[in-house]
């Protein structure tokens, strides 16, 4: 085995432990169903689940089933946390916000790969058993860490009525998913109007930030949290990793950075997309100057 075979393998199973790790501590005390608590089988499920579909999509090379996979778990591990958990409004409501952002993205995302025939992130990735490896393990630890805060707030067994929390966290969650979808209807009739081949798009939210879909995505755990802080207490402070997760996975490892890297490729050398640069902010959105 290469150098580098051994370098992924590592990063499975550090990956793997530190789900491992958060799972046991954040159910520590909780109530278990089939000797796990909800927590360990919301691991079991994500990690499970990946690495499964992981045999068939590395013998076939295709990540046309990558992120409809993820989608499809974190609906998986929500709906048997609400079957397995204590029914309250809170639960209802984590629940369904969460299966509705699941099914909107993991929907979307996989008609774009269809439409597309391919995603260019995993080009050179689905042909190396170890790297597609260390891919699908990350979305497994994703799946698990990004709906944290509400296995968590399911398990807690806590019945506090929704209160202003929950409105804010709705209005944070909305306001995500708004920005979100808008994003992406706009760079998909962006990117279908011939006249726009091989240019970048600056139009729309686009002109307000260079990647607002991620920070709708940021918007949507943050509010997702919110709702569920009320019912945490104790270890179960652990479920505010979930959008610390997802802020540092979009911009530290493998939104922002790809995306970016991909696009100076494309456009380093044109004047336009260096003042599109200059002029645009890279996450948080900002009203144009003149």
């Amino acid at each position: 085995m290469q150098k580098s075979g051994l370098k992924a393998l590592l990063a499975v199973l550090v990956m793997a432990a530190v789900g491992l790790l958060l799972a046991s501590a954040a159910g520590r005390g909780l109530p278990t169903s089939g000797g796990l608590s909800l927590p360990l089988w919301s691991l079991l499920i994500a990690f499970g689940v990946q690495w499964l579909a992981f045999i068939p999509a590395y013998l076939n090379h295709t990540e046309r089933f990558y992120d409809l996979t993820g989608a499809l778990s974190n609906i998986a591990i929500v709906l048997v946390c609400f079957s397995l958990s204590v029914e309250t409004d809170r639960n209802y409501l984590l629940a369904g916000l969460i299966v509705i952002w699941a099914l909107r993205l993991g929907g979307f995302l996989f008609w774009r790969v269809c439409v597309d025939g391919r995603d260019t992130r995993f080009d050179k990735i689905k042909i190396n058993f170890y790297r597609f490896l260390v891919t699908w393990t990350l979305q497994a630890l994703w799946v698990f860490l990004i709906s944290l805060a509400a296995i968590l707030a399911m398990a807690s067994g806590v019945d506090k009525p929704l209160g202003w929390t929950a409105g804010i966290g709705f209005l944070c969650w909305l306001l995500g998913m708004v920005l979100e979808v808008a994003a992406d209807v706009q760079k998909r009739r962006f990117r279908a109007d011939l006249r726009n081949q091989g240019q970048f798009i600056r139009q729309g939210l686009w002109a307000w930030s260079r990647h607002p879909n991620y920070f709708g995505e940021i918007l949507v755990w943050i509010g997702v949290c919110i709702i569920a802080f009320p019912a945490l207490s104790g270890c179960l402070y652990l479920g505010l990793l979930s959008p610390l997760f997802v802020i540092l996975v979009l911009t530290k490892v493998t939104g922002i950075p790809l995306l970016e890297a991909s696009a100076n490729r494309r456009w380093g050398s044109d004047p336009n997309y260096q003042q599109y640069k200059a002029q645009t902010p890279l996450l948080i959105p900002r009203i144009p100057r003149p």
